[in-house]
């Protein structure tokens, strides 16, 4: 598989890597087995970027992924995982609700200041299993997650510690890259303000569908070299499903005007003979900042075919004919 650099770390990304939320059982519970099995799909594939975060499963994703590559050779692959977040230990009846299904008993505790960072970089080297990190990102730092107060706050709180324990970690050589993980644009724009980043994972504002990073996001990072790694490229569905009933567009049901968009982008595709899926799979890499798609899923199969899709060699003009119908 292709590989690109991510910003000017000289960490060569394959151009589609495996997110593992899902095999922290996000929204279900996946056996371990199915858990290894979607890993081997992934390598297989030619898959060599993995992306885990404490987050997800409380833990237990980064176990897992973990247990998985540490039968690989170190150079044959590069992993990332999260800082903002630490895991405390809770009674089963208190472990809270995030969305992952049976999680490993942990609650959750934001901190991103300099000992919170440490810590967590720290722990996320023993759940994994591993001796090195090749990549830290920022996790959620952002007014969507946090709400406008305690976003405030622990943005300061990083400005202040965590970001010198981060470049301590890079300059280091503890770390080769550091990142920022969010879902929101406003977040990249004012820690680019702030501190270096050298690639941003950004789940579905560039998407076929969704272009709220065109408007000033993409020409910063094309200014400071930060490379983009783009998540949600199917903007929690509808890029996957078409225009059916019920698809979702950012988590929420598609309204009757983002469903008309989609419908139309299908007929394009349709006549050009490839998928829709396709064409959300390839968008993001079209530009040059793209440094790889993040693909996320339990399923070999789900994955297997993400794998066959992405091998689809789009017709030339595609992406500028679907241009018109996209959301700013």
């Amino acid at each position: 598989m292709k590989t690109r650099e991510l910003g000017k770390t000289g960490l060569q990304l394959t151009e589609f890597s495996f997110g593992a939320a899902g095999i922290g059982n996000l929204y279900r519970e996946i056996p371990r087995e199915d858990a290894m099995a979607t890993l081997d799909t992934a390598w297989a594939g030619g898959i060599r970027y993995f992306d885990t975060a404490p987050h997800y499963g409380h833990g237990l994703s980064e176990r897992r992924l973990g247990d998985y590559l540490r039968s690989k050779p170190q150079a044959d692959y590069v992993i990332s995982t999260k800082v903002g977040r630490l895991l405390k230990p809770v009674p089963y009846d208190q472990i809270p609700d995030q969305g992952f299904v049976n999680p490993l008993p942990f609650a959750q505790v934001h901190d991103y200041s300099y000992d919170g960072i440490m810590r967590s970089y720290e722990d996320s080297l023993q759940r994994l299993g591993l001796n090195s990190i090749d990549i830290l990102y920022i996790h959620d730092l952002e007014t969507a997650t946090l709400g406008a107060e305690a976003y405030a706050a622990h943005f300061r709180s990083f400005l202040d510690g965590g970001a010198k324990a981060l470049d301590q970690l890079k300059s280091s050589g503890a770390i080769k890259a550091v990142g920022l993980g969010v879902n929101e644009v406003p977040a990249c724009l004012a820690m680019l303000d702030h501190f270096p980043l050298d690639g941003i994972l950004l789940a579905g504002r560039y998407s076929l569908l969704d272009r709220a990073a065109e408007a000033e996001l993409l020409a910063r990072c094309q200014a400071l070299g930060t490379s983009l790694v783009i998540g949600g490229v199917f903007n929690s569905g509808i890029l996957a499903t078409g225009a059916k009933p019920g698809a979702t567009f950012n988590y929420t049901e598609a309204s009757p005007e983002v469903m008309a968009r989609v419908a139309a982008m299908e007929a394009l595709v349709q006549a050009a003979g490839v998928s829709l899926a396709a064409a959300a799979l390839h968008f993001p890499l079209a530009l040059d900042l793209t440094a790889s798609v993040l693909i996320g899923t339990a399923k070999p199969s789900s994955l297997q075919r993400n794998i066959d899709v992405f091998d689809t060699v789009l017709p030339d003009g595609l992406l500028e004919r679907l241009d018109a119908l996209a959301i700013r």
